[in-house]
């Protein structure tokens, strides 16, 4: 086929390209901005935009399809004229689930711990050499791409976003799968642009529950309040298997789970991790792997990329995190300082979410645990995202006391190296602290 991608450079997106194109298929796209990695990896199998911007001569009516991402815009040039065209347009949701309707599709939904339980899920059929087709948004040690379509495997493994399929089709991502086997892993309010109010998000997962094949099984984290309300209420005709998080205890700065093969050690950490590693063996038991397959298989995966990766330090653990949201960093906070007991935490408002003041108040105490709490934002991000204007005091009397706010990178990279390396650090965000160069700032850490 010959398959024209707008907006190539995304995290989804680029991978799906790469799928196609390893495939056989004859693969173009354009973008306005690509960052890394997804640029390198472009670039690697020549697919690499010549020049950032928006053309419409790129799409002709010789093209089968075009996939259309989130970050293009409805008056995109290109997707006008693919539509004068009466060319086929999906969205990569859209595109994914065509592909993937004759498979057992396994679904990871939930608003925190979907890439880290699909890592997880991946990582055990890769440790007992089962061949499973996936799409993950993250990049996993031991993948090239992080999409596969053509294994031999029944299994489709996917992440279930909640955010909008494309500019032209507003549904939720993950209500375009229907899947066989899913985990809902929690409900905490995000995405506030598309889902003004807490029970307009709530209502997207209702949608999802009754999405689910007939006869189909869900998987669903028990100690979530509103999600167990949600699962007791529905009527969807599918199977129901509540989880929770499994026996552990930390001893000498590791985290062990209580097995029948006895105490394993995990290279992870934290509370929101072991739920995950708890859903991801409900899932793999569905798709026929042995338990004691899983927990050998869980003993070295080390987490997916930039949540809680460990990227510098010799005398002090510095990690990158990707939360965000007020329950995943409230959940990070805990895990870190459960584990090394003073850590400096240090948080960028950078999704539209997060630099809403409307949406700030729900930050309230989410790093009252960390020895140092600091949060970092770029007024120019503001801008961008065309927001009201944030200010330093608005941060503080938001997060509550103790907060230290910065609002210029400079600043917060003289902090971070006058401060130097006595407690455990974590960098979250899912943005990168304007271009932050974490080696300089960490060299001494």
């Amino acid at each position: 086929m010959r398959i024209h991608f707008i907006a190539i450079g995304g995290s989804a997106m680029h991978n799906l390209a790469i799928a196609l194109h390893n495939s056989g298929h004859q693969i173009t796209g354009s973008d306005d901005q690509i960052f890394e990695p997804s640029k390198s990896r472009l670039k690697k199998v020549g697919l690499l935009p010549e020049e950032e911007g928006w053309q419409a001569s790129n799409v002709v009516k010789e093209l089968d399809a075009i996939i259309l991402g989130m970050h293009a815009r409805k008056d995109n040039p290109e997707l006008i004229r693919g539509q004068e065209l009466g060319i086929n347009i999906f969205s990569y949701p859209e595109f994914l689930y065509e592909v993937s309707k004759e498979m057992t599709r396994v679904v990871i939904a939930g608003s925190h711990g979907k890439t880290t339980t699909t890592a997880m899920v991946l990582h055990a059929m890769q440790h007992a050499d089962l061949s499973v087709n996936y799409m993950v948004g993250a990049q996993l040690a031991g993948f090239d791409c992080m999409v596969e379509l053509e294994s031999d495997s029944e299994f489709m493994v996917m992440e279930g976003d909640e955010y909008l399929s494309s500019p032209i089709d507003l549904r939720p991502k993950f209500h375009l799968y229907r899947p066989n086997i899913t985990v809902i892993t929690g409900i905490a309010w995000d995405h506030i642009n598309v889902f003004p109010t807490f029970n307009s998000y709530v209502e997207q997962f209702r949608k999802y529950i009754d999405s689910i094949e007939p006869g189909g099984a869900l998987i669903y984290n028990e100690n979530d309040e509103v999600l167990r309300e949600l699962v007791e209420n529905s009527n969807a005709p599918v199977k129901r298997f509540p989880y929770a998080l499994p026996t552990h205890f930390i001893e000498d700065g590791i985290t062990y789970i209580e097995t029948e093969e006895g105490a394993l050690p995990l290279q992870v950490f934290g509370k929101h991790n072991l739920s995950n590693l708890e859903a991801a063996r409900w899932i793999c038991l569905e798709m026929g792997l042995q338990e004691d397959e899983f927990h050998d298989a869980m003993t070295s995966f080390k987490g997916a990329q930039n949540r809680m990766e460990r990227i510098a330090g010799l005398h002090v653990p510095v990690f990158r995190d990707f939360a965000h949201a007020p329950s995943k960093v409230k959940a990070a906070v805990a895990a870190l300082t459960e584990q090394y007991g003073k850590v400096r935490v240090v948080l960028e408002l950078h999704t539209f979410s997060s630099l809403n003041p409307e949406f700030l108040p729900l930050y309230d105490g989410v790093l009252a645990p960390a020895d140092d709490k600091w949060v970092y934002y770029s007024p120019q991000a503001v801008a961008h995202k065309k927001l009201p204007a944030l200010s330093s005091e608005d941060v503080r009397a938001s997060f509550g006391t103790g907060v230290r706010v910065f609002d210029n990178k400079e600043e917060l990279a003289a902090a971070l190296l006058n401060a130097g390396g006595k407690n455990a650090v974590v960098m979250m965000s899912s943005g990168n602290f304007s271009g932050l160069n974490f080696d300089e700032v960490f060299a001494s850490y």
